[in-house]
Order: structure tokens, then C-alpha cells, then sequence
């Protein structure tokens, strides 16, 4: 399982605007940013649980989260 660290903000991949054009919530969205440092997904998703199970399947450390979007 891995570790949940609990942030003030993450950017928003999802904009208000497409929640009309999704009315199933299967939207899911990722960012992927390569570094010096290594490689960061970044994602956002109308069903937090289909996100997370997807982070989890990558493996590879930490999930930060927000408690509200």
C-alpha cells in the first residue's frame, strides 16, 4: 500500500467546465513530468477510488492528496 501525504493544494487537471461533457465520472487525467530528480504523475479524477488504484499499479511512492478539491 503506499503512503498518503496529506497537502494543501495540487494543481487542477479537470476544469468545472468538462464535469458536462463526463456525466459518468470515467474521467481520469495524468501529467507526467520527468526531472533531475525523477519522474512525478500528477492526476486528477471525478472517482478518486479508479485514480488511486491506478497510482497503485504504477507503485513508486508517495500519493499526496488533498482532503477537499
Amino acid at each position: 500500500m503506499s503512503e498518503h501525504r496529506f497537502v494543501e493544494s495540487l494543481p487542477d487537471l479537470i476544469e468545472p467546465a468538462e464535469y458536462a461533457e463526463h456525466p459518468e465520472g470515467r474521467l481520469v487525467r495524468l501529467r507526467i513530468e520527468v526531472s533531475a530528480d525523477g519522474v512525478r504523475i500528477l492526476g486528477d479524477a471525478f472517482r478518486p477510488a479508479a485514480l488511486e488504484a491506478l497510482l497503485h499499479e504504477l507503485g513508486g511512492g508517495p500519493v499526496e492528496q488533498m482532503l477537499c478539491g
